[in-house]
Order: C-alpha cells, then structure tokens, then sequence
C-alpha cells in the first residue's frame, strides 16, 4: 500500500472527524476504508465490494458525517437527511452505535428503526428530525406508509450488506423506498458479492457510480481453520454434545438454518450444562440484546442462531463457529464462519454434514478454494438415514460426558 493511504490524516476528512477517529483509537484504515472514504467524500454514487469483517462500516459513517458537518443544515421534523438501510435490527443498531461513536461532540442526531419492539419511541424520535437515520426495510416503509416519516427530503442513502437485503427478500421495498428518497442525492452501495440482481439494482437507482474492491490483507476465511464432521441427520444431536464437551466455557456460535431448529438446540445444550441462548427472528429485540449482551460478557458463552440474527454479530473473542446445518447458500457459511477470526485473530469452523448436504459442502468449497478437514474417518453412506429411525440411539445415551467423543465416532462407524 503507497505512503498516503496509510493514515486517515490522508483522507480528505476533517479535523472534527479525524478527531473522533483518534478519540476512537484508530490511526491507520483497512484497505476497503483507504479506498471508499475518498470516494464517497467526492459525491458521487459508490458501488463498495467488501467482505464482512472488512471495516466497511467506518468506510461509509466517517464520510458521511464529514459531508453533514460541513452542509450545516436541519432536518425537517419528520424527515433525515441520511438514511442507512441495514437487513436485521442487530446490524441496525451495530451501525448506529458506530455513528454515535464518530459523531460524538458534534451536534448531529442519530435514530434507529428497526421492527421487534413498540413503534412509539421511533415515531417521537423522528417527530423532531434526524440527521441520519439507520433502519431496517420493512419497519421503515410501516412509518412511511402512516406518515410517521417522510423520505422526499433524504438526500444520502446507504445500502449496506445489499446482497444479503437480496437474500432476505428486501429488493421490494428496497425499491420502493429509493424511489420516495429526494432528487438529486447521492447512492452508497456496499455488497460483500455482486449477483446479477445487485448489479440491475445499481444499475436502476446508482448514476455513473465509482466502483470500488478491496479484500483484506489475509481473507478472514483464510485464518480459520475449518473442519468436517461426516454424520448422519438423526445423529447430530448427540455429534454436537459431543463437540461441545471440549468446549465448555469457550465463546462458540452454532448456526441452524430455522428458529424452531435453534431453540431445539439450545434446549438440548443447556440440558448439558451449556451457558446458551437462541437469537432468531422470533425472539422480542429485548430477547435479542439480552442474549447478544449474555454472549459478549461470557455469562451465556454459547449462542445459537439462524443467519438472519446473526447480520450484526460482531464480537471479538469467538472461539469457534459451528455449522450444525450448512446453509443453502454458500456465501452465508462465509458470513457464519467470519463471526470467528475477527481484528486479525485466528479462527476454528466445523460443519456437521449429513448425507443430504454433500452438495452443498461441494459447493461451499468450489466458493472458498479451501477443503475442510475431516474430523472422521469416513462418512456414512446416505442410506444411513433412512435406515435408522429419527432418534435411534437416544435412550441408549449413558457415557459421561466430560469423557470425550468415543460413543459417537462409533456411532458414526456403525451407521457408514
């Protein structure tokens, strides 16, 4: 990297701004932020490439305060300025506290709307106006459609994690928002992958937009070392026991792909002994930051989750990640497996993969180039399951638990 992206001082932002960012204990951006930050100071529409973990959310808050300073306007009551568009609540109020943090000692205001909780508080905060607004799609258009807000005047929008907004089902009201925002203004998309859908999105809303990419100095996936547990469906319950065993105490996530499946897990974690909470889409925001907060302070160390909880985890210190189903898409198990190996730190991933999820193992490693290690000798053969009825085995359970995984590499033996 040249000598002038190696400090924020180098930039373009203000004094005001470099200031926060010292106060906040940083000096020397990441690649994506040396690259965005000029750009979207510059006014023009930004297309952001960048992986989760990357710094991409400094990469748009610290210009974009930097332009709001320096306008000197007020919001009119029931409208922003600025507007960020995130696809879950816990990411919403990541991004939000990110803001407060940079924006501190100036005068501009900052709320958050995302749904989970009751609609009043937002719909007073908004009666006032706001310099930056951080929400989430569906609860946005709610107060829109109401006339809690209006967007006519929002002159700056960000799009933040677009292509999961795309996998979440948010292109809809993501259009029809953009096109209630005010003319002329400018467009910030940032994507971690640029599908078709992503790319004709930019294409309708974004003018002539600078295009920017930049991958961390080592990819996050890069520093995990990741593994493969061969298993058959019905025995995953007890596999994951198992595991968890040589664990206790440690910082892990475990990763279902629905909410009933993430509260059978956990249930069956805590009957083991395991400090764990469930976080899904289901759970009240109150739920959901106590758990998060449970998690961080190792008080509940385990967290089970489905991936459209887990947008906004951003916690340093996880010891490992474990798939116990693999998503169906494969850029979610790069997404589940960077909530480890986070600020430069080294990680551990394993997948728990039955029969039927072969090909999306295949498919997860054509993605990443890297080959999981198998933790078994050989995987059992997909008629395994329907041999063995759902649940076999359970009643038969009597080892102890602090004596390791013997009982259930047999099992697996048995059923290949």
């Amino acid at each position: 990297m040249t000598q002038h992206t190696t400090a924020f001082t180098n930039l373009g932002l203000s004094a005001p701004v470099l200031a926060a960012v010292t106060g906040a204990g940083y000096d020397t951006p990441t690649p994506i932020q040396a690259k965005a930050i000029p750009a979207v100071l510059s006014g023009r529409d930004v297309v952001g490439l960048a992986q989760t973990g990357s710094g991409k959310t400094a990469a748009f808050v610290l210009p974009l305060i930097d332009q709001l300073l320096a306008e000197k306007k007020q919001a009119p009551g029931k409208t922003a300025r600025a507007l960020i568009l995130a696809p879950t609540r816990e990411l919403a109020a990541q991004i939000a506290e990110s803001v407060n943090t940079y924006a501190a000692g100036s005068n501009l205001t900052c709320t958050v709307i995302f749904g989970g909780v009751k609609p009043g508080p937002q719909i007073r905060a908004m009666a006032r106006g706001v310099d930056i607004l951080v929400a989430t799609p569906g609860r946005l258009l709610d107060h829109a459609s109401t006339g809690a807000l209006r967007l006519d005047h929002t002159r700056r929008v960000i799009l933040d994690e677009a292509d999961q907004m795309l996998d979440l089902g948010f292109m809809p009201a993501i259009r029809k928002i953009l096109k209630q925002l005010g003319s002329p203004r400018q467009t910030v998309m940032f994507s971690a992958t640029m599908p078709a859908q992503i790319r004709k999105l930019a294409d309708e809303f974004l003018k002539n937009p600078i295009t920017i990419a930049a991958t961390p100095p080592s990819r996050p996936v890069e520093r995990i070392a990741q593994a493969v547990l061969y298993v058959n469906a019905a025995d995953k319950p007890d596999t994951l026991v198992d595991l968890m065993s040589k664990e206790v105490g440690r910082k892990v996530i475990v990763f279902t792909r629905t909410k009933r499946g993430a509260d059978r897990v956990a249930k069956r974690l805590a009957q083991y002994g395991h400090g764990v909470n469930a976080i899904h889409g289901n759970k009240s925001q109150g739920q959901r930051e106590r758990a998060l907060a449970a998690f961080k302070e190792g008080k509940a160390p385990v967290l089970v989750a489905t991936d459209i909880a887990a947008r906004g985890i951003d916690v340093v210190g996880i010891d490992l990640v474990v798939n116990y189903e693999l998503p169906n898409v494969s850029e979610s198990y790069v997404h589940r497996i960077g909530r480890t190996a986070r600020a430069g730190a080294d990680g551990r991933a394993v997948a728990l993969c039955a029969p039927d999820e072969r090909k999306l193992l295949k498919d997860i490693v054509k993605l990443t180039g890297i080959e999981p290690k198998s933790l078994n000798d050989a995987p059992p053969m997909p008629k395994g399951d329907a041999a063995k009825p759902a649940g076999a085995g359970k009643p038969k359970r009597r080892r102890n638990r602090r004596g390791g995984g013997g009982q259930s590499g047999q099992r697996q033996r048995r059923a290949a």
